[in-house]
């Protein structure tokens, strides 16, 4: 089989590695993938279960929920969003029910670090907020904090296969063992982009 001989593997799973649920599922809990995505990031983390896939000591999946911030590909829902408040304007929306956990980036570094320094063994750790944040409440959110008066367009794409009314993180493994926990809320995190942006906005 596969041996990497290095101190610490941490690999970037994904939360969609779970499936529908309608809970915060734990990292012990069955995973049901409903897309592609979702199953090889699955097929992933399994190998990082394997035995004598690797001789360092931790090799370690962390499976990532809805990171934004910084840097995040300008297609993505946050990018959009900041791109057409700070013209006074809002994007066509999906399905307002849509859920997601939001974790900021600085906080996914985080992380990283953290289980790259304390993680043993082969391990997998939820990393989300613990909150979850519809996609009304991202939409009040963002006209408050760039103080927008147009009003959204629900329902005004079809939902995509991962969309869901349910999708929470159970991060309690990661704060107990790795003494890791989010530094941000939505709202600090989303001004934080929201200001980031704006500074860039010429080569953004």
């Amino acid at each position: 089989g596969l041996l990497i001989d290095c101190e610490a593997f941490i690999h970037a799973g994904s939360s969609l590695e779970y499936g529908e649920k309608d809970h915060a599922p734990r990292e012990d809990e069955v995973c049901e993938p409903t897309t592609n995505y979702g199953l090889t990031k699955l097929s992933a983390t399994l190998c990082t279960l394997a035995p004598r896939v690797t001789q360092a000591d931790n090799y370690t999946t962390l499976r990532l929920y809805s990171v934004y911030g910084p840097w995040e590909a300008p297609t993505r829902l946050i990018p959009t969003l900041i791109d057409h408040g700070l013209r006074g304007e809002l994007p066509p929306m999906a399905n307002p029910d849509n859920a997601r956990d939001f974790v900021h980036v600085d906080d996914v570094c985080s992380a990283f670090i953290a289980a790259a320094e304390k993680s043993k063994g082969a391990q997998i750790y939820n990393i989300g907020t613990g909150v979850q944040t519809t996609l009304r409440d991202v939409v009040t959110m963002g006209k408050r904090l760039m103080q927008v008066d147009a009003e959204p367009v629900w329902n005004a794409s079809d939902n995509r296969p991962w969309d869901t009314g349910v999708w929470v993180a159970n991060a309690e493994k990661a704060r107990t063992e790795l003494g890791w926990q989010p530094r941000y809320t939505f709202e600090q995190g989303l001004q934080q982009t929201i200001e980031w942006t704006r500074e860039r906005l010429p080569a953004w």
